[in-house]
């Protein structure tokens, strides 16, 4: 008998279902040289994963500067959302997975760190028809590696956490996966992500098809 498929597949957002994490290194550096600062991959790699909030609050401890984190957080979503809405460039195998998950049935949401501002041109480029909602970074009280992201999105599509499958790229969103009680299959990106009990590790999306998350969600 062969396993049952899913109740839902939520997908991470940045540097798993789309190759934006160059996009973000491109306008992390810009805002900090607006500030005075310089801009390098380790400082990246310490906020992959996190919210604009914490984001902004390095950048300014960084750089010392005396600006507002309002001013810092708008001129990120502006390079952002401009960059998003000329080009959402999809991970391998990303289209794919989507496109069989969709012909299969089986329930997907996008689950962001991001704001809103910056899902709406990414769900537009993709394809809106692919997902059945989207969670997004400024929408919850607690974003990842806290659960209540994917907590929120199990609950609106009226799924069982232990039946669904979390697609992520950082460690931050891992955490979360885990933490809401789902299956995780981890795309390493910018950071390492160790094999671990509940846990499946892969080197792109191109590894996963419906088959595969049927197994991890049974």
């Amino acid at each position: 008998m062969s396993p049952q498929a899913p109740d839902a597949v939520l997908f991470d957002m940045d540097g798993l279902l789309i190759d934006s994490e160059r996009l973000w290194l491109e306008v992390e550096s810009e805002v900090v040289a607006w500030l005075g600062g310089t801009w390098s991959p380790e400082h990246q790699e310490k906020l992959v994963g996190g919210s604009l909030a914490i984001a902004v609050a390095y950048m300014l401890e960084l750089t010392g500067a005396d600006a507002s984190p309002e001013e810092v957080g708008r001129r990120m979503l502006d390079g952002m959302h401009e960059r998003l809405s000329a080009c959402a460039p999809m991970m391998p195998g990303a289209k794919e997975l989507l496109a069989e998950l969709r012909a299969a049935g089986v329930a997907t949401a996008l689950v962001s760190s991001s704001h809103r501002r910056l899902i709406e041109p990414v769900l537009d480029a993709v394809g809106r028809e692919h997902f059945a909602l989207s969670v997004a970074g400024d929408e919850v009280a607690n974003t990842k590696p806290h659960p209540e992201p994917y907590l929120t999105a199990v609950a609106r599509l009226g799924a069982d956490p232990s039946r669904c499958v979390v697609l992520e790229d950082s460690p931050n969103g891992v955490a979360a996966g885990e933490a809401a009680g789902c299956a995780v299959v981890a795309v390493p990106g910018v950071l390492p992500i160790p094999p671990a009990p509940g846990r499946t590790v892969v080197a792109s999306l191109r590894e996963i098809d419906v088959a595969r998350l049927s197994e991890l969600a049974g």
